[in-house]
């Protein structure tokens, strides 16, 4: 069906993905949150996108086990669209192997899209060549979107400027709002720091947030943020407006 539509020649998406770590709040394996892959990937493919999965470092990547369909908590277990993809072997096969960002170009990808999970707030925050890639795409004139606990990286992305990418830009991300559930979900607190206390001790930047776990995503020009992990969809589909679908 998607190979049949119209996209006024074939967009390239990058999508970025965290690599595996551990938290060191809960000493748990964490990774990147299988919706804000799944879901994005969806809307781009069905647009008859071609889209690569690649990470900070390359290797092989895990995903968040909350956001995991099959997972005993049963958290995820009605995201139909994950539990597809993980269990198509084609698809489940983009996350092995994957490609650093280090290795790729910025300018031959229409869009990047950086999404979230608990890893990018251990392992994206302070990551100079992944926010370096990023500042690249942008001042190449590409869209750069970001999700949830991806936006992490905005905190500290700069342009050769040396001025921030999100200065004097209107932009989202994970709000406290959400992680006070998490938080209390787990009995403990999960990440090292948040990202909307951060962002709004910034000067010349409008961070804003919506209903907690409601989909939200807010474009300003090419930048496209989307708050938490039930907006990667909303993301995409600002994406596909930006790019003239």
């Amino acid at each position: 069906m998607s190979g049949d539509i119209d996209t006024h020649g074939k967009k390239r998406i990058l999508m970025i993905a965290a690599n595996p770590a551990v938290s060191p709040a809960t000493g748990w394996p964490i990774g990147f949150w299988w919706a804000e892959l799944t879901h994005p990937w969806w809307v781009f493919a069905e647009a008859g996108y071609d889209v690569q999965i690649a990470s900070p470092t390359g290797g092989d990547l895990a995903g968040d086990s909350f956001s995991d369909p099959t997972d005993a908590s049963g958290y995820s277990a009605d995201d139909l669209i994950s539990l597809g993809f993980i269990t198509s072997p084609r698809h489940a096969a983009l996350v092995r192997g994957t490609p650093a960002v280090t290795d790729l170009d910025p300018a031959a990808y229409d869009a990047i899209f950086v999404l979230g999970g608990q890893s990018p707030m251990v392992t994206m925050i302070g990551d100079t060549a992944l926010q370096g890639f990023v500042a690249r795409a942008w001042e190449a004139g590409k869209i750069v979107a970001v999700v949830c606990h991806g936006t992490c990286i905005l905190l500290e992305t700069r342009l050769s400027s040396g001025e921030l990418l999100v200065a004097g830009k209107t932009w989202t991300g994970f709000a406290n709002s959400e992680e006070d559930f998490a938080d209390s979900f787990v009995g403990r607190p999960i990440q090292p720091f948040r990202i909307e206390d951060r962002a709004r001790t910034i000067p010349g930047t409008n961070f804003i947030v919506q209903s907690r776990f409601k989909a939200f995503a807010v474009r300003d020009g090419n930048l496209i943020t989307g708050q938490q992990q039930f907006s990667g969809a909303a993301a995409a589909q600002l994406v596909l407006e930006a790019l003239g679908r």
